[in-house]
């Protein structure tokens, strides 16, 4: 059975058998008709996925991999800011009249920084390093930048990427201040176990291990129905993750560049509030 069913299930369980509620304090977050939006959270949990034995979708329900891809490449390939560049309305609800998100995710990703080999932005020193001087254990990115947080119409959920290469495998750190577990959790995994392979395929390395920390892991409370009913699904196998060999440019990836083969699903139809 799948191996991301299993941490799901795994990290849900715990949270909504051992976690610790919010319900006495004020929170930003709300739903759409303005009730605050509570939870009920663990902290400090951390996930691990070798991408060698599976690719880690959920089959409980359906992640929407390619829309998760588009995102992913509208912030690491475009290093945009605006939703307009996004084929998805995910970001719909936090963007201005002109569809900014202001100085966040992409935008802090294609800022340049001066190095001694030249100017360049984080996206291009990671492939820089990969390729010049992989056993740099300096490899990573930060878009939870203090200076221009004021100037973000959300701080970064999954903040920072450390990424390690031994032998000839590239393994990643994920880092994320804050996890909504039905919305986000699967497709942020998705996302970020892709990015690793793009990494790798273009540096002549294999995708290793995703490790996936998590500091705020929560489940809201209007999710709670929803998630116990889905924990009922049965679990299925991973479907097997492949990507175009003959990419070998960071920037001529599209989301056709991947394929998912067999990925069943359960069909699940509940529809998931989103706090904002």
């Amino acid at each position: 059975m799948a191996y991301a069913d299993q941490v799901f299930r795994q990290t849900c369980l715990d949270i909504l058998n051992n976690g610790v509620r919010d319900d006495n304090l004020t929170v930003r977050p709300h739903w759409e008709d303005g009730t605050p939006a509570h939870t009920i959270k663990k902290f400090g949990v951390v996930n691990r996925y070798d991408l060698q034995k599976e690719f880690p979708i959920l089959t409980l329900r359906r992640t929407y991999w390619k829309s998760a891809v588009d995102e992913l490449l509208w912030i690491w390939q475009k290093k945009s800011n605006n939703v307009h560049d996004l084929s998805s309305h995910i970001w719909d609800a936090w963007a201005d009249e002109n569809g900014s998100i202001g100085k966040a995710y992409g935008y802090q990703l294609g800022v340049k920084h001066h190095y001694k080999e030249g100017d360049m932005d984080q996206v291009d020193r990671v492939l820089f390093d990969l390729k010049h001087n992989p056993a740099s254990r300096r490899i990573l990115t930060n878009i939870y930048n203090f200076a221009d947080l004021s100037e973000m119409a959300l701080y970064p959920c999954a903040y920072s990427m450390t990424f390690n290469v031994s032998g000839n495998t590239l393994n990643a750190i994920l880092n994320q201040r804050s996890q909504d577990m039905l919305a986000a959790n699967n497709w942020n995994v998705v996302q970020y176990a892709v990015l690793v392979h793009m990494f790798a395929q273009v540096s002549g390395l294999k995708a290793g291990e995703l490790v996936h920390v998590i500091a705020d892991c929560h489940i809201y409370d209007r999710h709670i129905p929803i998630i116990e009913k889905m924990l009922q699904e049965p679990e299925r196998p991973a479907p097997k993750f492949t990507v175009d060999p003959s990419v070998t440019d960071f920037y001529a990836f599209t989301k056709d560049s991947f394929t998912l083969e067999h990925y069943e699903y359960s069909p699940f139809e509940d529809k998931i509030p989103i706090a904002i």
